[in-house]
């Protein structure tokens, strides 16, 4: 019981970190693991379960709780508003924590962080919400869809209704769905040390859990393991975690040996590490990013995996290089979007992006575009990709740069796998839903200059 109870202090610190100091739940998370190493791994899956599960359905949660409580989440103390989270996460999607044990645990951290006085309340809140939690009354779906969507799903509404806009209403419902389900971790060999067949049977050797990528041959999912740091094969160098729509992004710039690439926007590097195995140590990739911080994580990731053909630099992308003029065969600009489709993996996400910070990237987007075409040589190839599933931040943007600039979009089916291939992609575009497609919500744009 000292365990748990100690597990949820840790989670609920985890949570302040998030939801009160503005940090991001995967920096907090990883941090946080990595102070407790020691722990085994059924307390680190609990603690990872519980923090990620509460920030994921957070809006479900609130939701539920001021059907309940006597005061509104938003006026309650922080700490007490995030003890309640906890609980009603444990209550409704942690089969394995009694009902009785989310609830008085809840009431002891409570003591323990000096509101004993709150103690009543938290305990009368939770009991109250642990008999009804099968029955919560939900907005009518017909109605208010948006709203419905926003609550089941856990989703901010003026992000579904964005969504709604866009997408079909049964289509919107399976991105949402799929955002919060439990994902498989995609990776990539290490081309120059291992295939994806020597890799799997290695990771096999692990008792990890190894299934093949759903669009790519050397893409493989790893499932029932520990953390990355204790694989060896990772360790080693071995492989990268990479998602599909990211290895989709540099197969769509054909790449050949000799090339000179620029990857404008870089870290933590995935990008670049697979255009120099297509490189095949020939040509040469500058790899940039925005800060020291950045640029460390492509060094980080180019170091362990022992490549040396990649020379990282320090870069603002939306600052012209006079000389970089007419020097890339390829650009690969996947640029600081809203990440609308990663939320699956950085939940938070949807809590931190608004109307007003998607309209500065949109602005910040068109600069960068309107600076890195230049490096690009006549005839050369461009590759846009964002992370989000916005129109104003992919197609939009895109008819927007060849509509001002020399370049326009050139088929993408030479280079995508044939289940990819649409009438879009003929066009040179390719929208990545998820739910609809078995990877992160990205979008792939191929531009050629003229």
């Amino acid at each position: 019981m000292a365990t748990s109870i100690n597990l949820r202090e840790i989670g609920l610190n985890i949570l302040t970190e998030i939801t009160q100091e503005d940090v991001p739940s995967h920096i907090a998370l990883n941090r946080t693991m990595e102070k407790y190493q020691y722990l085994g791994r059924p307390e680190r899956s609990f603690l990872s379960r519980l923090t990620r599960g509460t920030i994921e359905y957070m809006v479900w949660i609130d939701y539920v709780i001021n059907q309940y409580a006597t005061v509104s989440v938003g006026k309650m103390k922080p700490v007490i508003r995030n003890i309640l989270r906890m609980a009603v996460y444990q209550l409704k999607y942690m089969d394995s924590v009694p009902p009785a044990a989310a609830c008085n645990e809840a009431v002891k951290l409570a003591r323990q962080r000096g509101f004993g006085r709150l103690s009543g309340f938290v305990n009368g809140v939770l009991r109250n919400i642990s008999r009804h939690i099968d029955d919560i009354k939900y907005p009518d779906k017909e109605a208010n869809p948006a709203l419905y969507l926003s609550i089941v799903y856990a989703m901010p509404e003026w992000i579904v209704k964005k969504w709604l806009k866009t997408y079909p209403q049964a289509e919107v419902e399976k991105i949402l769905s799929a955002l919060l389900a439990t994902k498989a971790m995609t990776i990539r060999p290490n081309g120059y040390k291992v295939t994806a067949d020597e890799l799997a049977r290695k990771l096999a050797l692990e008792d990890i859990k190894v299934t093949k990528g759903s669009y790519l041959p050397y893409a493989l999912k790893i499932t029932d393991f520990d953390y990355l740091g204790k694989i060896e094969s990772f360790k080693n160098g071995e492989f990268i975690v990479q998602d599909e729509s990211s290895m989709l992004a540099v197969e769509a710039a054909g790449i050949q040996s000799g090339h000179t690439i620029i990857d404008i926007c870089a870290s933590p590097g995935g990008k670049s590490l697979l255009a120099d195995e297509k490189l095949n140590n020939t040509g040469i990739i500058y790899a940039r990013d925005l800060n020291k911080y950045k640029t460390e994580r492509i060094l980080e990731n180019i170091k362990r995996l022992d490549i040396r053909n990649i020379r990282v630099q320090c870069q603002d992308a939306a600052v012209y290089q006079p000389s970089d003029y007419q020097k890339a065969d390829i650009v690969i600009a996947d640029v600081p979007c809203s990440g609308l489709g990663v939320i699956g993996k950085k939940a938070d996400i949807k809590y931190r992006i608004s109307k007003t910070a998607i309209k500065e990237l949109i602005s910040l987007q068109r600069r960068i575009l309107s600076t890195v075409w230049q490096y690009v040589i006549p005839g050369g190839t461009l590759i846009y990709s964002t992370c989000t599933i916005n129109d104003e931040e992919n197609i939009d943007n895109v008819r927007w740069f060849t509509g001002n600039y020399p370049f326009k979009l050139e088929s993408l089916n030479p280079y995508l796998p044939e289940t990819l291939c649409n009438e879009t992609t003929a066009q040179g575009y390719l929208q990545l839903l998820p739910g609809i497609h078995q990877c992160d919500g990205f979008f792939i744009a191929r531009l050629k200059r003229i």
